[in-house]
C-alpha cells in the first residue's frame, strides 16, 4: 500500500522563496510554523543560506526559521556595483526592511562570519525586535583579527590602492574556498564538497569578484562600530550562545571570549574545529540552540 508522501523531503519542508526589496530580488530559505518564534540566519563569505541546508530542518518543528542570501550571494540578484553599493552598511539596510517586509516584528539572529556586522548593526538600530543572538565565528572585537589572514586586506584598508586590492583577489578563487573549508577540520568526511564547490562557482560569475573585494575594503567600516556595538551588549544585554571553530584561522578562538566583557552571562562553546562549524558540528549546535531558545525567548518552550 502506498503512503502518500507530504510535498517536501521533510515533516519541515524548506520553502524556496524571492521578495524584492527596494529593487532588488532577495532570495530566502523560510521554514517552520508562521506563528512560532523567529531565527534569521545571517551568511558569512564567500557562502550563503546553502550553509544553513542542515540546520534549518534540525530547528523548523519548533521555530520559523529564515535565511536570506544577500544580493551578489547564493541565489539573489547581483545587481551592477554602479547601481547598487555592496557596504555592509547597505547590507544591515536591506535586511531591515526584508524583515518587515515578511512582517517580522522580533527576532533572535544568529550570526556567523560576514553576518556579525549585518547583525550588530541592525540590532543597534532595533534593539526593540532582537530577542536573541547565537554568534558562530563572527567577530566584535580586535581580538579576532588576531590572524596574519588579515594582514593583506588591512594593507587594503590603509591604502584603498590598486595594488593592495589586486594582492588580495586569491581570495576570490578556489584555493581559498577550499582553505576556508578545510583549515582546522579533523575529519573532512564529514564536509561536503557541494559546499565549497556551489560556493566558488558562484564567486566565479563575471564580477563577482569586484563585489567580494569591495566587501573586503568596506569590512574596515565595521571596526570603528565595536564601541556602539559593546554598548549596546552592555546596555539590553541580549541572550547570547556562542559556538566558535577553535581552529578557525580568520576569525581565531581569541575573538569568543571578549564577548563576556559586556555580557557576562553570554553561553560559549569552543569545537574542536574550523571555520564553518555547522559542516561537522551541525547536530551538536542545533542541540544549543534549541535548549537555549526555549530557554531565553518568549514563548519558544510552549511551541
Amino acid at each position: 500500500m502506498n503512503t502518500p508522501i507530504a510535498n517536501g523531503a521533510s515533516p519541515n519542508p524548506i520553502r524556496h522563496e524571492r521578495v524584492k526589496v527596494d529593487g532588488v530580488e532577495v532570495f530566502y530559505r523560510d521554514a517552520g510554523p508562521e506563528d512560532a518564534p523567529v531565527l534569521l540566519l545571517l551568511h558569512g563569505f564567500p557562502t550563503s543560506s546553502q550553509m544553513f541546508r542542515n540546520l534549518i530542518p534540525l530547528l523548523a518543528d519548533k521555530f520559523r526559521v529564515i535565511a536570506p542570501d544577500y544580493p551578489g550571494y547564493g541565489q539573489s540578484e547581483m545587481p551592477d556595483r554602479a547601481k547598487f553599493a555592496y557596504t555592509f552598511e547597505n547590507y544591515a539596510n536591506l535586511v531591515d526592511k526584508f524583515t518587515q517586509l515578511l512582517g517580522l516584528d522580533t527576532y533572535a539572529l544568529y550570526v556567523m562570519d560576514y553576518g556579525a556586522p549585518v547583525g550588530f548593526r541592525l540590532a543597534v538600530k532595533h534593539p526593540e525586535r532582537v530577542t536573541a543572538f547565537v554568534v558562530q565565528n563572527g567577530n566584535a572585537y580586535m581580538e579576532g583579527f588576531g590572524h596574519p589572514f588579515w594582514d593583506g586586506i588591512m594593507a587594503y584598508w590603509e591604502t584603498g590602492a590598486a595594488k593592495e586590492r589586486e594582492a588580495i583577489r586569491w581570495l576570490t578563487t578556489m584555493k581559498a574556498t577550499y582553505w576556508q573549508y578545510s583549515t582546522g577540520f579533523k575529519d573532512m568526511s564529514l564536509v561536503s564538497p557541494d559546499a565549497w564547490t556551489l560556493d566558488q562557482a558562484l564567486l566565479d560569475r563575471p564580477g563577482n569578484d569586484e563585489i567580494q573585494l569591495d566587501l573586503f575594503y568596506d569590512y574596515r567600516t565595521n571596526v570603528p562600530l565595536y564601541p556602539s556595538w559593546h554598548e549596546y551588549f552592555s546596555k539590553h544585554q541580549p541572550p547570547m550562545l556562542i559556538t566558535w571553530g577553535s581552529n578557525d584561522e580568520i576569525f581565531p578562538a581569541a575573538g569568543a571570549a571578549p564577548y563576556r566583557r559586556h555580557l557576562p552571562d553570554a553561553e560559549i562553546h569552543m569545537l574542536d574545529t574550523g571555520h564553518f562549524a555547522l559542516e561537522d558540528h551541525g547536530a551538536f549546535i542545533a542541540g544549543r540552540i534549541r535548549e537555549f531558545m526555549q530557554r531565553v525567548v518568549p514563548a519558544a518552550g510552549a511551541k
